[in-house]
């Protein structure tokens, strides 16, 4: 054998070794990704919140949790496409801690958000102000209510049946504190 197909041979095996382990990298990967379950659906103090929110709601709602904002909002107005694509992803990756619908038909009638301490943070304060304001342009009552050990449920269920309210930093939504 001459050195010309001797370096042929080298180079074609090389090309195959390098082609077979790509093939076999994506093979091994298939697109897959690794997940692990969650211990829970919702925090602590979220889950105590929905107990207490489950029986003050219980005769006028059905209540959902953790629901996707673009599941309940859509936008309705834009410039183009893309002025469409940049509001529509501003709300795709957030959600509503609970949504209270009519037990009859579904139809959201009020969204309620769980604010615990990670809400005074600069980002999420953002994050907010942009579910409030989407909620108001929706004309959706957002209640807003700060977590703590534990609820009442005729606290609750009187937050439920307040009318909506003007509070002094223009927010329509009354909060529980």
């Amino acid at each position: 054998m001459d050195t010309q197909t001797l370096v042929l041979i080298a180079v074609g095996a090389v090309v195959i070794l390098l082609l077979k382990s790509i093939f076999s990298s994506r093979q091994r990967s298939g697109h897959q990704h690794n997940y692990e379950r969650r211990a829970a659906l919702f925090t602590r103090a979220e889950r105590s919140f929905l107990g207490v929110l489950d029986q003050a709601a219980a005769s006028d709602y059905r209540v959902f949790g953790k629901v996707r904002v673009a599941d309940v909002l859509k936008v309705s107005k834009a410039a183009d496409r893309s002025a469409w694509q940049i509001a529509f992803n501003k709300i795709s990756a957030k959600h509503f801690d609970y949504v209270l619908t009519d037990p009859k038909t579904l139809a959201v009638r009020v969204v309620i958000e769980l604010n615990d301490k990670s809400h005074r943070s600069e980002n999420r304060a953002v994050r907010d102000q942009l579910i409030r304001g989407a909620c108001e342009s929706a004309d959706l009552r957002l209640i807003e209510v700060e977590a703590k050990r534990t609820y009442s449920v005729a606290e609750v269920r009187a937050l439920l049946a307040d009318p909506v309210v003007p509070d002094g930093d223009g927010r329509t939504a009354p909060t529980l504190n």
